[in-house]
């Protein structure tokens, strides 16, 4: 299982694997032929399909700068070893193909080669399941942030600090924000009318809006190709910033308990990543923001005092109330249903967290068949509901939304 530092990526959105994946992709070719004037890139799968509402096209080109690119869009060739995939060619300048490079965006901005194994090719962490992982910190009176610093060590901190600034930036950002969001949806911010309402009512409801406000902020920066952080991908980056920024101001939570929280909410992330999927063109949304409500279950229980039990248990909630979730992006944009389903998911995970710590953390299904039974109804679920605006709520056409 790979680090935490190949889970949480800072970038820009509107998606870690149609967006991030490609920029890390164009990078690494770029670097590879330094002087070459001329390319063309294939784009396979989902990424044609709805890489113009992602910008795939745009943040390619913008990569491969100051060269030529021209971009080929091929929805029809579909890899078995994932759908995203893309294919660079530097040419001469008599147009003769030079070199050719076939990468493929897997989820989170992570790319791969045909050839290498999908599972975690680092291996920094020795067990990748949460059986055995809850089984560590109960021989050893350990809990589960203490299983990622023994295997990245104290400086995990450092940078889970940077992840935190970016995301807590991100719904600062976002909240100052109004207007419509680019595309032709016309999507209007709601980010801070939301807080507005939320921001004096010192209830129950006003802790809610604030959820809601804050998460909706980071998602509509991402909507908007703001910098986001994959949590675990950009798709889904506004459920775990916006209830931990929550969470942090209604608990008066200190920094270096926060850190633990996003620790064991990564280590989450990649069990499911491990085990299964983060990429919605593969999995579906339960990929994406099922294994986000996970990520943000689990470090809301640990920050309200759950047991090792009681976090496992609402994680396995979270995601198990998501599965079967579609990836139907309206127009290709990451807009609609994903700004509303990041809200919706953040109050989701809350109330995960608060209904195991009702109870001893004892239940029947566990995390890691709920993770395994994803990652079977992914495979299951038709291409047309995942990530390629062919079917569900993107059979529709809207023009505005107020």
């Amino acid at each position: 299982m790979d680090s935490l530092k190949e889970l949480f990526k800072i970038g820009n959105g509107p998606s870690s694997s149609h967006t991030i994946g490609p920029e890390r992709a164009a990078k690494k070719f770029k670097e590879r032929t330094p002087n070459t004037e001329k390319y063309v890139v294939e784009l396979y799968g989902s990424l044609a399909l709805t890489g113009k509402g992602h910008l795939t096209d745009w943040i390619i080109t913008e990569t491969l700068k100051p060269a030529e690119t021209k971009i080929v869009w091929m929805p029809e060739v579909v890899y078995d070893y994932h759908t995203n995939g893309m294919k660079f060619k530097a040419l001469d300048n008599d147009g003769n193909v030079t070199e050719e490079w076939v990468v493929f965006s897997v989820g989170g901005g992570t790319i791969m080669e045909l050839d290498q194994e999908r599972r975690g090719p680092s291996k920094i962490y020795p067990y990748s399941k949460m059986d055995d992982i809850k089984k560590w910190c109960e021989e050893g009176k350990k809990e589960y942030w203490e299983y990622v610093v023994e295997h990245e060590g104290e400086e995990i901190f450092i940078f889970l600090k940077e992840i935190w600034d970016a995301m807590a930036t991100a719904v600062e950002r976002g909240i100052e924000k109004t207007g419509v969001l680019p595309g032709t949806l016309k999507l209007s911010r709601r980010a801070q009318g939301f807080y507005r309402k939320a921001r004096n009512n010192h209830g129950r409801g006003g802790f809610l809006g604030r959820i809601f406000a804050y998460t909706l902020a980071v998602s509509e920066e991402n909507g908007a190709g703001g910098r986001v952080v994959t949590a675990p991908t950009c798709g889904a980056s506004g459920i775990i910033p916006g209830l931990l920024y929550a969470l942090r101001e209604e608990y008066d939570i200190s920094e270096k308990e926060l850190l633990k929280g996003l620790a064991i909410a990564g280590l989450i992330g990649n069990i499911v990543k491990e085990n299964a999927t983060i990429s919605g063109a593969e999995g579906g949304c339960q990929a994406e923001v099922g294994t986000a409500c996970a990520m943000a279950a689990g470090m809301a229980c640990f920050l309200l005092g759950g047991s090792l039990d009681q976090i496992e248990y609402a994680s396995e909630m979270a995601l198990e109330h998501h599965l079967g979730l579609t990836c139907d992006p309206v127009g290709g944009y990451v807009q609609i249903p994903c700004i509303e389903r990041n809200a919706a998911a953040s109050a989701r995970a809350l109330d995960s967290a608060a209904y195991s710590l009702y109870t001893d953390g004892k239940h029947t299904i566990s995390f890691d068949q709920v993770v395994i039974t994803m990652g079977e109804t992914g495979k299951d679920l038709k291409s047309e509901y995942k990530e390629t605006s062919l079917g569900g709520l993107a059979k529709f056409r809207f023009n505005a939304e107020c």
